[in-house]
């Protein structure tokens, strides 16, 4: 365990070392906090990043069918890029940066910040009410960003993935050869209560610090007695402490729930961008609309960098295609279904574009295959995706029948799947040529997928037969070794556990030839050590006398003199 100025142990699998970077804007230069993030992403570092494609292969799809079973769950982790992604990527990648321009650590406003929050600690009964007033004059630069969709549409998995893009905690010690000892947290992201209590989301968020820094701060600060306007002022004394770059909040509509503390917590959130100078991002579906529209600081300050508006993904838009096409081709049927445009009307009608609706029907509809006795073929039909909506999808339906229809009385019925309808008009005429690039730039590293695999199976092939130990496998053994396991392994999965498993692979199967391979004496060279080895033992020699007949063992006298 590591020991930080804060008195905090930090467990050494969860930090990062601080390495600081050159900067491209002058604005960021000279921040430890913004020179110890990544490199501002490309394009290419996002799609890198998000292109989960599972892979199945044609032994899988030989396989029983309970096996095939299990190998179909491999498709939820599918991830698609869309052109979405990288707008929520941009305006995270700002979020951050800005919210430290006026919270630089060798700023003296940082450490003055740090004071007076110490000293409203110390009335803590009270400071809640003036904490805006002590801290006004201190200038802040974040900004907070909204995110409303419909449930399923994919809010949360895009957040999540785009901040494990950046390390959650970083330890800095020297900067420019000076003595700065500092924990950062890039990133923090907590549930919004069901209940939408204030004082719950307090304990939350004392929680996930201890969670990530082994604290105890959740113990210290969040006892059951404990006053909520208190916890608010540690709160805030911890996320300026600590240099929190951005707090994320999901499941914000569940504020709603809360008719007494919604205006004092959205409060707090101004507060937090405002005065404390921590960016937030609200996540929610179209029920957390309602809670800023009679407040228009509130409103203001909960989309100071706009809103986005997630919709789902229309039926004739290239990201649809896109979606579908990457989709379709991870089947583990023994026939491949080719995607018609009769399949793809049906698909589209049964999930309305809704990306976990998707995702669980393709799933779904294939396992229908697999245990329908009639189905020989072991084909997706129409009739399939049809009865598989009907069926398994069957609690939902009431909701996509009010997305089909268009039917806004029955929508507002189901809140979570209300949306802004003026604002995505808006943003789709924005996305359109945005789209077209991202559907060109996906399809170009598609098409290299399979010369990468190949590249990589070349590579990893050489490497293994390189180590000289698998004696008794031939290439092609080897070769049949690494497609297996490449093929087995999602994209995403570090190289070094590929090669691991192509290695305890390759040790077994040596074994078994090994064993399986009747023990014979061979002449000179060609007789391999472990041969030579356990001929020796059978035969109740020492294994010196079959190395010295067989030449691997020279006279010294000889070699050397």
């Amino acid at each position: 365990m590591e020991k930080t100025n804060e008195n905090v142990e930090i467990p050494i699998n969860e930090i990062e070392k601080a390495s600081y970077k050159l900067q491209q804007l002058k604005e960021y230069e000279n921040n430890p906090f913004i020179e110890a993030l990544p490199p501002i992403f490309t394009e290419d570092d996002v799609l890198d990043h998000f292109m989960v494609n599972p892979r199945i292969s044609q032994q899988d799809k030989a396989g029983e069918v309970n096996i095939r079973y299990h190998v179909l769950k491999r498709i939820k982790s599918f991830v698609q890029p869309l052109p979405i992604h990288f707008e929520v990527e941009r305006r995270l990648s700002t979020l951050i940066r800005r919210g430290y321009l006026a919270r630089n650590p060798l700023d003296k406003t940082f450490l003055e910040r740090i004071r007076l929050l110490h000293e409203l600690r110390e009335d803590e009964k009270q400071a809640h009410k003036y904490i805006e007033d002590r801290l006004n004059y201190i200038r802040s630069t974040a900004d907070s960003l909204s995110i409303i969709g419909i449930s399923g549409i994919g809010k949360t998995t895009a957040i999540e993935r785009l901040l494990l893009m950046y390390p959650q905690v970083i330890k800095h010690e020297t900067y420019k050869n000076q003595m700065f000892n500092r924990t950062q947290i890039t990133w923090l992201k907590i549930d919004c209560p069901y209940d939408g209590s204030l004082s719950t989301l307090c304990k939350s968020f004392f929680k996930a610090i201890d969670d990530i820094l082994g604290t105890h701060y959740l113990e210290k600060f969040g006892y059951f007695n404990r006053i909520t306007s208190t916890m608010l002022l540690y709160m805030t004394s911890l996320a300026s402490l600590y240099g929190i770059g951005v707090l994320v909040i999901d499941e914000i509509q569940h504020l709603a729930n809360s008719k007494n503390e919604q205006e004092e917590m959205l409060n707090f959130f101004v507060t937090l961008s405002n005065t404390v100078g921590v960016p937030t991002v609200l996540i929610g579906t179209s029920k957390a609309q309602q809670l800023f529209k009679g407040n228009f600081r509130q409103a203001r300050r909960a989309a100071s960098d706009g809103s986005i508006f997630w919709d789902r993904m229309e039926k004739d838009s290239e990201e649809w295609e896109l979606f579908l096409e990457t989709l379709w081709n991870i089947q583990c049927l023994k026939e491949h279904t080719e995607l018609t445009e009769e399949l793809k009307t049906v698909f589209y009608e049964e999930c309305q574009g809704i990306t976990a609706v998707a995702v669980n029907l393709f799933i779904l509809a294939q396992e229908q295959v697999l245990f329908d006795d009639n189905n020989v073929q072991e084909k997706i039909t129409v009739d399939v995706l049809r009865k598989t909506s009907k069926v398994d999808l069957k609690i939902i339906q009431p909701m996509l029948k009010a997305i089909r229809n268009n039917d806004f009385k029955a929508m507002y019925k189901f809140e979570d799947l209300m949306i802004n309808l003026d604002e995505l008009m808006i943003n789709h005429k924005k996305n359109i040529t945005y789209e077209g690039k991202v559907k060109a730039a996906m399809k170009e590293r598609l098409n290299t997928l399979e010369y990468k695999r190949e590249d990589k199976i070349k590579n990893l092939c050489i490497e293994l037969t390189a180590l000289g130990i698998f004696t008794a496998l031939n290439p092609k053994d080897i070769r049949k070794i690494v497609i297996d396991v490449v093929d087995n392994n999602p994209s995403d999965v570090k190289e070094n556990e590929i090669k691991l498993e192509i290695i305890q692979r390759a040790m077994e199967m040596n074994q078994k030839k090994y064993n399986e391979t009747p023990t014979k004496e061979c002449k000179g060279s060609k007789l391999s050590l472990l041969v030579i080895r356990d001929t020796a033992l059978k035969n109740k020699k020492h294994p010196y006398d079959y190395l010295d007949k067989s030449g691997y063992i020279s006279n010294p006298l000889i070699e050397f003199y």
